[in-house]
């Protein structure tokens, strides 16, 4: 009998294919993450180009956040029968070319509508991007896995939207999409030529994905995400407010605040992808009360200027929140995994819009700008009795483990 024995050799270069394969994946949520979160920063220029309101402008950030919640389910279950890499593939592909649309967009309403479309592709990426990633490691280190992927989006918070928010001011806001649409080319080759193919599953259809809907693990992992996760978005939403109203803080210092947020929401991804790897449901019982402790205390320091320790924590904390919750969704949907994966990203944009409408009711209401941050809190409390139920429901119903 002969037994076969990888060579160093060629354990090294498996290695370092997987790597590549990963940081291609990464670099198509690098991508996603500058059209998303670049707009912020160029609104003033997108009002006086377009000849807007600042309220209509801020519809074209709305009109994204609705594509990546009806684009997720849609593009992750009619791609069902795909195989993973093609429509990996085909999801940055159209978000170029949706991109490039938004370049020669002529008008306000024409604008609202390549937002839209440049929203449809994000979570279903994120969802095929998380499943193929998951696949490629063993099962040991699938959260790492998924925390890489992930990595594209939060590090694209510190380099590529600082980067390309100078550009658009520098140039014209309009080359922000050429931009993006030249990255989302370039991950379409990088995947083409690092991701190994691999044949869509004999038995994937719509119907099965859909079928990820029936189960109540799915749906409490989502509620999870949107109720847990509303705090964090609360608090970033105003944390400009917060630290030039409340801390006193100079206008100038904002981008260093946003900065500190993005390297804590980078460090806390990484972090948050390891512990996952060791238990997804203790990581995230310990997750969530250290959100509303974070919160809390950063209400409490945004009078001070160590204030700035808090934002970074405050971004840590909650982003470790991440991969446990996209691996939670694709053990709680084993058969179904892309759609289910797809959906944690619908969740954190609804979570997004929830935790900016509370946040702002608080303000209205006279509360000041750091209620945001404790209306966070007890939002991350919510989420965390959640996890308890579904905690709760698996002991009396493990989950099964069926290969992705």
């Amino acid at each position: 009998m002969t037994i076969n024995v990888a060579s160093p050799t060629t354990s090294k270069a498996t290695h370092q294919h997987t790597a590549l394969a990963i940081f291609a994946l990464a670099m198509g949520g690098f991508a996603i993450g500058v059209t998303e979160f670049t707009m912020m920063g160029l609104l003033k220029e997108i009002e006086a180009g377009l000849g807007i309101s600042t309220p209509e402008a801020g519809n074209l950030i709305s009109a994204y956040a609705l594509g990546v919640v009806v684009g997720a389910p849609l593009f992750a279950a009619f791609g069902a029968r795909l195989p993973r890499k093609t429509l990996a593939m085909g999801l940055m592909l159209f978000l170029a070319l949706a991109n490039l649309t938004s370049f020669i967009a002529p008008d306000y309403g024409t604008m609202l509508v390549t937002r839209f479309g440049s929203g449809l592709p994000h979570g279903a990426f994120f969802g095929v991007a998380a499943v193929i990633a998951a696949s490629l490691v063993a099962p040991t280190r699938r959260g790492w896995a998924i925390s890489m992927v992930m990595a594209g989006l939060t590090v694209s918070n510190v380099v590529g939207v600082p980067a390309a928010t100078w550009l658009g001011q520098a140039l014209g806001w309009r080359l922000l999409f050429v931009v993006v649409g030249a990255m989302g080319f370039a991950t379409v080759a990088m995947i083409w030529k690092s991701v190994p193919f691999e044949p869509a599953h004999p038995d994937a259809s719509i119907r099965r994905e859909l079928g990820a809907l029936k189960r109540i693990q799915v749906w409490l992992a989502l509620l999870i995400g949107i109720i847990g996760f509303g705090g964090f978005f609360a608090t970033y939403t105003y944390i400009a407010h917060t630290m030039t109203s409340v801390a006193g803080m100079p206008q100038a210092i904002i981008p260093l605040v946003v900065a500190l947020y993005g390297l804590g929401m980078v460090f806390g991804n990484i972090v948050g992808g390891r512990i996952a790897d060791k238990s997804v449901m203790g990581t995230i019982y310990w997750v969530l009360p250290g959100i509303a402790a974070a919160l809390a205390v950063y209400a409490i320091a945004a009078q001070w200027a160590w204030a700035l320790v808090m934002v970074f924590v405050v971004g840590a904390i909650g982003s470790m929140l991440v991969p446990p919750l996209q691996t939670r969704l694709l053990d709680a949907s084993p058969d179904a995994p892309s759609l289910a994966s797809s959906l944690n990203h619908s969740a954190l944009n609804v979570a997004n819009a929830l935790g900016a409408f509370l946040g702002g009711v608080v303000i209205a209401w006279g509360w000041g700008y750091t209620a945001p941050a404790l209306v966070g809190a007890v939002l991350a409390l919510l989420g965390l009795g959640i996890a308890a139920i579904s905690g709760l429901l698996e002991r009396r119903k493990p989950l099964s483990a069926k290969p992705l």
